[in-house]
């Protein structure tokens, strides 16, 4: 199943920056290495992140991204969508009688 996530990154001081993103980033490759996010996005001005991702269930990306270093601080909190094919556009696809 694909999950958007769209996160928010708490602000985060000079020394928060220099302790959780060198961590942050190769912890969030792996999850892309491992097939569980397929893209990423930065939101404007730095307020935090989108990532779409392939996984088993909502409650999985939960815990993949709680398991994240900013995350297990709770610096970067996600709103978690459920996300799927648009099954309208296959009205288009079926003859209309007449």
């Amino acid at each position: 199943m694909k999950v958007m996530a769209v996160g928010t990154l708490k602000p985060l001081s000079q020394e928060q920056r220099q302790q959780y993103l060198p961590k942050e980033v190769p912890a969030t490759l792996q999850l892309y290495l491992d097939g569980k996010m397929e893209q990423f996005w930065l939101r404007e001005k730095e307020i935090g992140v989108i990532f779409l991702m392939s996984v088993d269930s909502v409650d999985e990306a939960d815990k993949l991204l709680k398991g994240l270093p900013l995350g297990q601080a709770n610096l970067l909190t996600f709103e978690l969508m459920p996300i799927g094919p648009l099954l309208p556009l296959g009205m288009l696809m079926t003859p209309q009688s007449q």
